[in-house]
């Protein structure tokens, strides 16, 4: 099976859900935990269109990975943190209460 292909089943699989949420909800009404499962459904086929976007628009099919960023050991400028305050002290020039 291709990558379209699987995608085609989930999507298909997902309408299926959907169309057995809406039977459940016309025999069990309106309630919390039905508008739960509802938006649950929802957020997979808004994930699925997401997904479906991201696999389209990277080379050849294939999910594309985040770029790597590659964090320097030297350490700061000092002068970075000049006038900043200590965290839950407040500024030097005041008494913490």
């Amino acid at each position: 099976m291709s990558l379209q292909d699987d995608l085609a089943s989930v999507q298909r699989r997902l309408d299926e859900l959907g169309r057995a949420v809406a039977r459940l909800e016309q025999r069990v009404g309106d309630s919390l935990d039905m508008r739960r499962v509802r938006a649950d459904t929802k957020h997979l086929s808004d994930d699925l269109a997401l997904l479906r976007d991201s696999v389209a628009t990277s080379p050849l099919g294939q999910p594309s990975r985040p770029e790597t960023v590659t964090i320097p050991d030297t350490p700061y400028d000092p002068s970075l943190w000049s006038g900043a305050e200590d965290e839950g002290l407040g500024a030097p020039d005041r008494r913490a209460p």
